[in-house]
């Protein structure tokens, strides 16, 4: 497979139980829409009240219809069963035995990454250098890590920087709105509730990750104890 292939492709396999194997492969390049659009992924349907589009720019919510086919392929399952999990992504693969929803959570971070949901739109270089089933402290690595390259980037091109990070804080609670958005759509869609509790872990994620910023309690100091010396070696 080609590099830039290679490189967008995050494919995510469940393995059942029962022998039933299902798989959703998310495309960093953006999703093909669905050929029929579910009536819970119309834009106007229990549309995010901070949402910046109108049904004159999209008919359809972006993030949900990135979800529909996910959601259609695993709505029938429940949130506890347990799911064999191989990830596949950059030539590497990665497998764990599961929960469904901690799965599914994991998968859904980087279809909204994806999507082009304008909310979502930032995460999409930490989707692109994917971290199936990150904690808390690998999720504040990844998310301070990736916004403040960004930041160096735009000084390299020029543009101002946020190095205080205002700009991830607002994207953090924007986030968090579009997580519980798309939850109370899920609860219109799935059979189970899976998919709904997926999103609630990646929500808590979120929520760990707003936390950190507003309040940060020196969780990732142990791991950079060496750059809080007085000087740093030459």
């Amino acid at each position: 497979m080609p590099h830039v292939e290679r490189d967008r492709l995050i494919s995510y396999r469940f393995t059942f139980a029962d022998g039933k194997a299902l798989e959703h492969v998310v495309d960093l390049q953006g999703q093909v829409a669905p050929a029929e659009a579910a009536g819970w992924t119309r834009l106007d349907f229990q549309q995010c009240a901070h949402c910046p589009l109108s049904v004159e720019q999209s008919s359809v919510c972006p993030f949900a219809a990135a979800l529909q086919q996910p959601i259609s392929m695993l709505s029938s399952y429940a949130s506890f069963e347990p799911v064999e999990v191989l990830v596949r992504w950059r030539d590497r693969e990665i497998s764990q035995t599961t929960t469904l929803q901690r799965a599914v959570g994991s998968l859904l971070g980087a279809v909204g990454a994806a999507s082009g949901c304008p909310h979502t739109r930032l995460l999409k270089a930490m989707a692109c250098f994917h971290q199936p089933f990150s904690g808390s402290d690998e999720t504040l690595f990844r998310v301070l890590g990736s916004y403040l390259l960004g930041q160096y980037l735009r000084t390299q091109h020029g543009l101002a920087a946020d190095w205080d990070l205002q700009g991830l804080r607002t994207v953090y609670r924007n986030l968090r709105l579009v997580n519980q958005g798309m939850a109370q759509r899920l609860r219109s869609a799935a059979e189970q509730d899976s998919s709904v509790n997926g999103l609630v872990l990646l929500d808590l994620l979120a929520a760990d990750t707003l936390y950190s910023l507003d309040q940060y309690d020196g969780q990732l100091d142990r791991f950079f104890s060496e750059y809080l010396e007085d000087e740093l070696a030459g």
